[in-house]
């Protein structure tokens, strides 16, 4: 399970590091394979899941009846746009070109830890998103019964 926010820096060849609080959880959950592939709700993000866990996403996702267009379009931003990746002796990652160029992902990110799969955002997104408050109107019945 990873939970967690962290700061991280992408280097010159595209490559971001695992931090260390979530490398054993990467091992355990993935034997070190991952899978990188665009947050399809929210622009600026990618979603980094564990192999395993990013299996059952794609079956899933690839299940959805091909005759809509909206289920076609999820699937290419999911599956289509997929990418494995193995952390190396450093617990570096590279992440595609096309994905930080899609996501506007730079020199500065921000990876966070969301149970069963990592997000990483662009600093920009990350921020635009943090400041800004859940309104009143936005929040639903399965909210209201949460008890912080």
């Amino acid at each position: 399970m990873f939970q967690g926010e962290t700061s991280v820096s992408v280097d010159d060849k595209g490559r971001i590091s695992i931090p260390s609080a979530h490398r054993d959880a990467v091992e355990k959950l993935s034997g070190n394979r991952l899978v990188v592939t665009y947050n399809p709700f929210e622009l600026g993000c990618l979603w980094i899941f564990p192999e395993k866990e990013w299996e059952r996403v794609r079956d899933e996702v690839n299940g959805l009846n091909k005759a809509k267009a909206v289920h076609r379009n999820l699937q290419r931003r999911l599956v289509g746009a997929a990418a494995h990746v193995e952390p190396d002796g450093n617990g570096r990652i590279s992440l595609p070109a096309s994905q930080r160029t899609g996501t506007g992902i730079e020199k500065k990110a921000v990876l966070l830890g969301m149970g069963n799969k990592l997000e990483l955002w662009s600093e920009q997104a990350h921020l635009a998103n943090i400041r800004e408050a859940i309104g009143e109107e936005q929040i639903t019945e399965d909210m209201l019964d949460l008890n912080f």
